[in-house]
């Protein structure tokens, strides 16, 4: 049933699992799930990135700390604990002599832990209005990018309308021919709780949000750019990115920051913008 569950995972933790709300899939099996209801993020789980990494010009470094990863039992809508990620505007905190920068934030991945083929990966997450702000739910292969493959699952650059979905690869990354964009019915924006998902098979992905499929990218459409990067296991990812690339080409905005303007700064140094995570859960490929 399980082509590939979970790396180093006994088939005996595999758990059956019957959904509780409409949107979420038909009875699967939960194979990895972090539904963030302890006092701290479980290390088991999740590593947590420092201050050495750095990509696409983004204006925070990484740091594990409470101060920008914690897990908070007061998220309104949430069901029961939440993860949260809030970028902290902290000059003279970044040792990177290049980078200097003056906000600090989270990423946790599951890489080394808990990598996975196929199946389905959800989280339910809720956004900040904040113009700039790149926060993000993806899958990354282990090896060299983008001969790996990369599955955004979400990505935000702060215009509260719509997200984005996309696959890097070899021969489509970068400015990725294979993305797409979900705009919100009206009265309803990333302020709001949704499950953003993915649905990934040997031979196509199929986005999702609150189960519509808002874009199906098939292995000849892959392979039309270049080779499918997606039979190889992948480690999930979360984090909390400020400006750069994405949300600069998106907003052209150069200060005070390149892609975060001052607004979106001021709200940063008031603690007033975070990206809520109410649960991640993993399911083995349908049979």
């Amino acid at each position: 049933m399980i082509r590939t569950c979970l790396a180093g995972l006994a088939a005996a933790t595999c758990l059956a699992y019957t959904p509780a709300v409409a949107h979420e899939p038909t009875e699967r099996v939960l194979v990895w799930a972090d539904e963030f209801n302890e006092a701290e993020l479980d290390r088991d789980k999740w590593i947590v990135i420092g201050t050495d990494f750095w990509v696409n010009n983004e204006q925070q470094a990484y740091l594990d700390s409470p101060e920008v990863i914690q897990i908070v039992d007061d998220a309104e809508g949430a069901d029961g604990g939440a993860l949260m990620l809030r970028p902290v505007y902290k000059p003279g905190v970044d040792p990177h002599a290049e980078r200097k920068a003056d906000f600090i934030s989270g990423r946790v991945e599951t890489k080394g832990l808990h990598d996975f083929t196929y199946g389905r990966a959800e989280a339910r997450l809720k956004l900040p209005d904040a113009e700039g702000v790149w926060p993000a739910w993806w899958m990354l292969g282990n090896g060299r990018w983008p001969e790996i493959g990369e599955i955004d699952i979400m990505e935000y650059v702060g215009e509260k309308d719509w997200i984005g979905v996309a696959l890097h690869g070899p021969g489509y990354s970068g400015e990725t021919p294979l993305v797409n964009k979900y705009f919100f019915e009206e009265g309803e924006d990333v302020t709001d709780w949704h499950v953003y998902a993915v649905e990934w098979t040997e031979d196509e992905m199929l986005f999702q949000v609150d189960g519509h499929t808002l874009y199906r990218v098939t292995r000849p459409m892959v392979e039309h750019y270049g080779k499918w990067s997606f039979d190889n296991p992948k480690h999930l990812i979360l984090n909390f990115a400020l400006g750069g690339a994405y949300p600069f080409k998106t907003n052209g905005i150069e200060e005070p920051y390149n892609g975060l303007p001052q607004a979106t700064v001021d709200r940063i140094k008031a603690r007033d913008v975070a990206m809520m995570v109410d649960w991640v859960r993993v399911y083995a490929p349908e049979e």
